[in-house]
């Protein structure tokens, strides 16, 4: 494949790019904070609270493959996407009016049923746009920018509830949704498209035959490793997102923190990645996916024990440093995770499955996000917060293992050039 770099595309692709990968992640983390606070004023229980992580990444579990595989089968990914930035737009609406704790999260789920096909679909673009030789590079950049509309959504949150209404927050999320959908109009879409259009009832067949597949269709989870891949980052996640739920309340309420120090430590995760997603993908493009996926799983495992190890320190700046070092750690961990992953698969799959195998990457991550909360948690009120933290870490470094006895690099070796 022939390399196309985002910087080789036009000015215009880029911004709708980088505007796109802002709001689609700005949006879910503006409404998941904001969300949470309100249910909590209207006496909502921590379960409930908890939940609000929960309902998003049910529809990303559920929904994510579902969208990657219809945007592969019809080959139309630029207006499956269109549809999807659409209806999740409107989904927010409700939020203007609905209040209490039942009607929020069950909007916050219809949203996440929508919202899962932003990743899937959007990096599959970003992929072919690297080609080969870019890939790495054009995820990072990507990446990057998630990372800073992460970093906007968790400030600019803290800001907003103390400036709006709950209505007009929610509008801001709202218009923050339909970001995604006007940027996603300017998108040129690079991918192939399929040899035939097929009908409405072919499309409902073959994406039921990708997302339950028959033993003998199986052969491209093999490549490489690729389903190995897909049972780490589950082990990854059940780790990060179950000690991230505990986080909060660990810093304030076991270290003492106070709760500006606890939004500042917290902000360094994505506040990092919007610089080391952007490093990572040169790396992937030099050293390989393997290496960056491997220290990407340990780092999360290093990550989660320095935060149980800030539990045990006695002066209140040693426990900030401690801290502060364990989500730097995080922030470097999930980039080279990140680009990594999404590059292996965008070298392993098949060109008619791309999204679809970037879909069941965030199937394996939603799992993560339902199991870890409950598992890490429950475990926390047995043997208190530091202890569950550690136990958790021990399945990133578990995955660590995993990606290291099992994938095999993914890069292509760089075409020799003949000697005059």
């Amino acid at each position: 494949m022939s390399s196309v770099t985002l910087t080789d595309s036009s000015r215009r692709q880029q911004a709708a790019l980088v505007i796109a990968a802002v709001a689609s992640k700005g949006s879910p983390m503006l409404m998941a904070i904001a969300m949470a606070v309100y249910i909590g004023r209207a006496g909502g229980s921590p379960l409930s609270v908890g939940l609000v992580v929960t309902a998003f990444f049910f529809g990303w579990t559920v929904c994510s493959p579902i969208w990657g595989a219809l945007a592969d089968v019809t080959g139309r990914r630029r207006a499956v996407l269109l549809v999807a930035s659409g209806l999740a737009t409107l989904a927010t609406l409700p939020l203007l009016v609905v209040r209490g704790v039942v009607g929020p999260l069950a909007v916050r789920t219809v949203y996440a049923l929508f919202a899962a096909a932003y990743l899937p679909i959007l990096l599959t673009i970003v992929n072919t746009l690297g080609g080969d030789d870019q890939r790495g590079r054009s995820v990072g950049l990507f990446s990057s920018a998630q990372g800073a509309g992460s970093t906007i959504g968790q400030l600019s949150a803290g800001f907003l509830l103390g400036l709006l209404a709950p209505w007009s927050l929610y509008l801001v999320v709202t218009l923050v949704t339909a970001a995604v959908f006007l940027a996603v109009l300017l998108v040129d879409d690079p991918t192939p498209a399929p040899a035939r259009s097929l009908s409405v009832g072919e499309v409902g067949r073959e994406v039921r035959r990708r997302l339950f597949p028959s033993r003998e269709s199986r052969a491209h989870f093999r490549t490489n490793g690729l389903r190995w891949l897909y049972l780490a980052v589950l082990f990854r996640n059940v780790t990060v997102l179950g000690v991230g739920s505990l986080l909060p309340v660990y810093l304030v309420e076991t270290l003492g923190l106070t709760e500006a120090t606890m939004g500042a430590l917290l902000a360094i995760n994505p506040a990092g990645q919007i610089v080391f997603m952007y490093l990572s993908g040169g790396l992937a493009d030099r050293l390989g996916r393997k290496p960056l996926i491997s220290v990407g799983m340990a780092g999360s495992g290093g990550s989660a024990a320095l935060l149980a190890l800030a539990g045990s320190v006695g002066a209140r700046t040693g426990q900030i440093v401690v801290a502060a070092v364990g989500m730097f750690v995080l922030a470097v961990a999930f980039s080279l995770l990140r680009v990594g992953a999404v590059s292996f698969i965008g070298d392993v799959a098949p060109v008619d499955r791309e999204s679809e195998l970037i879909g069941f990457r965030s199937t394996a991550r939603g799992l993560g996000g339902i199991v870890g909360p409950v598992a890490v948690g429950g475990l926390a009120s047995v043997v208190g917060y530091g202890t569950a933290f550690l136990v958790a870490s021990s399945l990133a470094f578990a995955a660590a293992v995993l990606v290291a006895l099992t994938l095999t690099e993914s890069l292509p070796e760089p075409t020799a050039t003949p000697s005059a």
